[in-house]
């Protein structure tokens, strides 16, 4: 007994080992820049790419991220369906009293509605930052710098003092020669190792001319956004007209 404990302490002190050693190795350090009209500039260019005037007027979105959530957003009622496993919840972004929750066909209620609407909230901000996130480069508490690369031109770095559910985070934009994302490097608190690379790829022009990703690679894990649909109303998208009115 002795023996297995001695060995599964060693087993345990090998993968501690490893990880500080993954630290340090994989650990870039967050840079350290100051706020700039060039990088403001940068910036702007970068919502030339992905077209903003034409995702602000875009009404509907639908999407399922990472194969495990489905969205339904109306953007011009702040309205949001969120799906995932057996539960389905209604946002109303602005009279968070009014969103319902069921876990299959059965209503939630009290603290445990509390508990799912908080999560599926959650969860829209951080897979709809993963769709968005360019347009938001200028969100209220934001900051962009300039860090210069190993190519000797400038990347794009936005940093979030406020917002979401993560606020602090901050993300290096790599931009191509028209300024549309390729990936950004991330400094978050959900990954405890800074510098983590994600790409922004396969854009895909929408029916109102913004440009949306349909694939994030993350190391060997693929993020595909499928089901990408926008419209100007539920239904021009496929979607049922009526799926707010609980909470209209």
């Amino acid at each position: 007994m002795k023996k297995t404990v001695k060995i599964l302490g060693g087993i345990v002190g090998v993968v501690a080992l490893l990880g500080v050693i993954a630290y340090a190795v994989l650990n870039e350090k967050r840079p350290i820049a100051q706020p700039s009209a060039q990088a403001d500039s940068l910036a702007k260019k970068m919502l030339a790419a992905v077209n903003k005037p034409a995702w602000d007027s875009t009404n509907i979105v639908t999407w399922k991220y990472g194969g495990g959530h489905t969205y339904v957003w109306d953007k011009k009622n702040d309205l949001v369906f969120v799906h995932w496993g057996e539960y389905k919840v209604l946002l109303n972004l602005k009279t968070w009293e009014k969103g319902r929750a069921f876990e299959r066909t059965k209503e939630i209620k009290g603290a445990d509605l509390d508990v799912v609407r908080g999560k599926a909230w959650a969860y829209f901000c951080n897979d709809s930052f993963w769709l968005i996130a360019p347009f938001k480069a200028f969100d209220e508490g934001t900051t962009r710098s300039l860090v210069k690369n190993e190519a000797g031109t400038h990347d794009l770095l936005v940093s979030y003092a406020s917002g979401g559910v993560t606020p602090g985070d901050a993300y290096l934009w790599k931009l191509d020669a028209n300024g549309l994302p390729q990936s950004y490097k991330m400094w978050v608190k959900v990954i405890p190792i800074g510098g983590v690379m994600a790409t922004w790829e396969k854009w895909t022009r929408q029916y109102s001319g913004a440009m949306l990703p349909s694939l994030h690679q993350l190391g060997p894990l693929k993020l595909p956004i499928e089901e990408l649909r926008t419209g100007p109303t539920l239904t021009e998208t496929g979607v049922s007209g009526s799926i707010f009115d609980p909470i209209r």
